[in-house]
């Protein structure tokens, strides 16, 4: 009886309780990681609205990252999907300045000094994505600076091709004439606009039939873009809506220098081939 009792006892410490919804989400830890530091109750939509942009950030970087590696596979088609994936997850974070735009600048300054330095300039993930793209402004790598681990991740992404590297070389195996893109090996510069790239998607796009697959990648590396640069608009109009002129928290001139970010190109050769079309 002892022996069929312990028997008993090791199937009962083997059997898990079923898991629940909140239990896969881990939903009190998201749930508890709202901390406002003021008593404004229009704090935690700040704080909310920003913990799931990083989260959607998050699966951007996923899908960026796979995306890239697919291209670098001439594994075309999944490469659509993720990129497309990426331009509808733009979407969802565009939706978000429209809650945080509910705020007045006066409920804002209710809470702003509870901020400090802290600001979005500060956010690794973002950084990560502009480096991802391709836009790899080394100066973007001094907010960053007081976080090696962050530093680090950083340096690793800058040290391999970017998204759109990955495209330009695609058009180098597919017998296009890309000029000094094709034989780089360093990646961490930023590279300057090519006329013979340029040549290459205007080709691309002179004759669609005949590139189908690259015709396809480079709108949808526009589309992703496209939502990206609505992205960076709506970000200037809502910082300008709820705090106008003044400095950023950051320690940045604010809206003045978001303004700037929204002349930055991500693929700027396919931008420009719609000139000569």
């Amino acid at each position: 009886m002892s022996a069929e009792r312990d028997l008993d006892d090791d199937k009962a410490a083997d059997i898990k309780p079923p898991m629940s919804y909140s239990d896969y989400l881990h939903l009190d830890k998201i749930l508890d990681a709202q901390k406002p530091l003021s008593t404004a109750r229009d704090e935690l939509l700040f704080i909310i609205q920003h913990q799931t942009s990083e989260l959607w950030m998050m699966l951007a970087i996923a899908e960026i990252r796979s995306a890239k590696a697919a291209i670098a596979e001439d594994r075309l088609r999944p490469a659509f999907k993720m990129l497309t994936r990426v331009a509808r997850i733009f979407e969802q974070l565009n939706s978000a300045w429209d809650v945080l735009r509910t705020m007045t600048p006066s409920e804002y300054s209710t809470f702003r000094d509870a901020l400090g330095q802290s600001s979005g300039f500060q956010s690794w993930q973002y950084r990560s994505i502009e480096f991802l793209a391709g836009n790899r402004n080394l100066s973007m790598l001094k907010p960053h600076s007081d976080k090696p681990e962050i530093t680090a991740r950083l340096e690793d992404i800058l040290a391999e091709p970017s998204l759109y590297d990955e495209a330009l070389r695609l058009l180098a195996r597919q017998g296009f004439d890309i000029g000094a893109d094709a034989a780089r090996t360093s990646w961490r510069e930023r590279r300057e606009p090519d006329d013979r790239v340029q040549a290459a998607w205007k080709a691309v796009y002179a004759d669609p039939d005949r590139h189908w697959a690259l015709y396809e990648l480079a709108e949808k590396l526009i589309d992703f873009e496209d939502y990206f640069r609505r992205w960076r608009f709506n970000h200037v109009t809502t910082v300008e809506r709820i705090i106008g002129l003044k400095r950023g928290t950051g320690g940045t001139s604010g809206v003045s220098y978001l303004r700037k970010m929204l002349d930055v190109e991500l693929f700027p050769e396919l931008w420009r081939v719609r000139t000569d079309m």
